[in-house]
């Protein structure tokens, strides 16, 4: 079976459902360092290890480690100095696609990926409240929501329900889909989620958990509930995040 695909069971009949392309290798690999010093793993001024040494680390090919490094120095957030080495100079001024993403694993940073669960377009819940208004484009009172297994460093660690108007692009299936969603957003649908209010608490994990989270459909976990702005502060997404706090923390930092 491809590795893109999942294969469930529903009423008797098997589905596919087609996973969103991942990032590119190297994309992973700058995020992953991008969150790793903002964890405090370097700190300003510290000098990376070799692209050999983190090449191993990463468990991928030198070519794609100095790739990443280049794209990271071109942000601002690292200095090649040739000779000597590879430096951290300070924090990024451009967005990180994982900017809003704000759990790690215990001790800090990790890769995030994500495994698609379920997407579908359905009407849009009367407890979420509404999304903001589009010029010109009248409400259809339908929204695409997603289901995802949450992993860090390939080990799952949250779960997330996400909803976001379907009046942006109709048709959407889920080869349509990135695995980074805000990235998705602004090269897809034209808009980038410029800030998030998110509220932290205690409930249940959903019915619908899987069997590789760690938190079985029921018990105590906890939940994180975001509305995402646009510029034009328009609300464009909700979502819910039930999280286990014996594999990853919520985070927020200000610098």
């Amino acid at each position: 079976m491809n590795s893109s695909t999942l294969i469930s069971e529903k009423n008797g009949v098997s589905l596919q459902l087609v996973q969103p392309k991942p990032l590119p290798l190297f994309i992973r690999a700058s995020e992953l360092l991008t969150r790793e010093i903002a964890a405090g793993h370097w700190q300003k001024g510290d000098r990376l290890p070799t692209e050999a040494e983190l090449a191993k680390l990463l468990g991928m090919a030198v070519g794609t480690v100095r790739k990443a490094l280049a794209e990271l120095a071109t942000r601002g957030l690292l200095e090649r100095r040739q000779g000597s080495g590879t430096y951290v100079r300070g924090t990024s001024r451009q967005r990180s696609i994982y900017e809003f993403f704000r759990l790690e694993r215990i001790g800090g940073g990790g890769l995030p990926t994500a495994r698609l669960l379920d997407f579908r377009q359905m009407a849009h819940p009367d407890d979420l409240g509404a999304f903001g208004p589009l010029t010109g484009r009248a409400s259809t009172g339908q929204s695409y929501r997603l289901r995802r297994l949450r992993l860090l460093d390939g080990k799952p660690v949250a779960l997330e329900q996400i909803w976001f108007d379907a009046r942006h692009k109709p048709g959407l299936k889920a080869a349509d889909l990135s695995e980074a969603l805000y990235l998705f957003y602004k090269e897809q649908l034209g808009f980038w989620i410029s800030r998030v209010e998110d509220q932290v608490s205690v409930a249940p994990a959903p019915l619908w958990t899987p069997k590789d989270f760690s938190v079985p459909p029921g018990q105590a976990c906890g939940l994180i509930e975001r509305k995402a702005w646009s510029g034009g502060n328009r609300i464009e997404e909700f979502s819910r995040t039930w999280f286990d706090p014996q594999a990853a923390r919520y985070t927020a930092r200000w610098q």
